[in-house]
């Protein structure tokens, strides 16, 4: 089923008003690591989901995300000054709080009420697994969904940050449920030796895919003829969990996105505890020049699985066109999941919560890797 060219706005446009953005704006996403705050750089310039904002923390501790133009005269407030009660604008010194509050505008007469008149867009912030997260849509926000390999006290986690990416984020969430093209595309990463046919990779050796739906999004499963089978979840709207690896794929505007790794594994004797703030790898550019698109800059085919992700993404342009693209059998859970969030988008309209959307903070831990879990709400989505 090919789109027609409203039908692809309507997945991959994320401001405030479209569709899809109203639809992301009732979910959570890291937007820093906690280390990347601090006494000495206490503001940070953070663009999401089409909006410029300053990620801030004040002389008492608390931190805010707030738009980045002040409501005065529109200079930026990556350049405020931190201050007890919260940021004030560098230019005229109009002092905003955590919540968007103006507490001051100091060259006003004593006796002015101005500042009561003045609200700067401002969302809750909330630090957790060693990030902070913040949340763009309508009160009452929902929690973050404890996911069990975030919470499981008996891992030890770590992360690792990337550089923006020069693609729609839905080319990666699209990128989730593609049953085949790990077969192909990954046939060689991470060293491994090339195949005697580079074409076909390793797909003659798979007995089947599936995918199926569960309460948190959909399962992708292989089975092999050898015996063996590999799984990994899609956790609607933009986690997928891999191996060790949980990769938040968060969307910056329509051509760039942003990816949070957020690895586990088990904790030795020796190993301490998480701490608030977690360790953090950084990873370099994965083209050159790093900041240039295809085809100004040169990818490598042959590296780590992610890397080639990256190839596939953003080689289909800033915004893939899918009015062009050829669909064939094998694609057919990116079109049963490209319907999951048409319904989702349509529930939101409706005034109801979408998918996975949790409210109970005491909610029980949500298994990500049960066997056999099901879920009737998305029965289309089974191969």
């Amino acid at each position: 089923m090919v789109l027609i060219r409203e039908e692809n706005e309507l997945l991959t446009q994320v401001r405030a008003g479209t569709p899809m953005g109203e639809l992301l704006r009732r979910y959570w996403y890291p937007v820093a690591a906690l280390q990347e705050l601090s006494e000495e750089q206490p503001t940070r310039f953070v663009r999401i989901l089409g909006e410029d904002l300053v990620l801030f923390r004040d002389k008492s501790g608390r931190v805010g995300l707030i738009q980045d133009h002040c409501v005065h005269r529109g200079a930026s407030l990556l350049y405020g000054r931190p201050e007890e009660r919260g940021i004030a604008c560098a230019y005229h010194g109009w002092l905003y709080d955590v919540s968007g509050n103006c507490l001051e505008t100091p060259a006003e007469p004593a006796d002015s009420k101005l500042y009561l008149t003045v609200k700067a867009k401002a969302y809750p912030v909330q630090p957790f697994l060693g990030l902070y997260w913040a949340y763009l849509g309508p009160a009452p926000a929902p929690v973050i969904p404890k996911f069990d390999v975030w919470v499981r006290k008996d891992y030890k986690h770590w992360l690792i940050l990337g550089p923006r990416l020069d693609c729609n984020w839905f080319q990666a969430i699209e990128n989730a449920v593609d049953p085949y093209h790990s077969a192909i595309l990954h046939q060689d990463a991470n060293g491994r030796e090339p195949l005697p046919n580079t074409t076909r990779g390793i797909v003659d050796t798979i007995d089947r895919i599936e995918c199926f739906p569960t309460s948190y999004g959909v399962m992708k499963r292989h089975y092999y003829k050898e015996g063996w089978t590999r799984q990994h979840p899609f956790i609607f709207p933009n986690i997928l969990a891999l191996g060790r690896v949980t990769q938040v794929n968060v969307p910056v505007d329509e051509t760039h996105m942003a990816r949070y790794r957020i690895c586990f594994g088990a904790r030795g004797e020796d190993d301490p505890e998480d701490g608030a703030e977690l360790p953090v790898t950084y990873h370099g550019a994965h083209k050159v020049p790093g900041d240039k698109v295809h085809p100004y800059a040169r990818f490598d085919l042959h590296a780590e699985v992610e890397s080639q992700d990256y190839i596939a993404w953003e080689t289909q342009g800033p915004v893939a066109d899918r009015t062009v693209e050829r669909l064939a059998t094998s694609d057919r859970w990116i079109v049963q999941q490209r319907e999951m969030f048409r319904e989702n988008i349509e529930q939101v309209q409706r005034g109801e919560d979408p998918f996975g959307v949790i409210r109970d903070p005491d909610h029980e831990p949500i298994a990500t890797d049960m066997y056999q879990e099901r879920s009737d709400r998305y029965a289309n989505v089974r191969g």
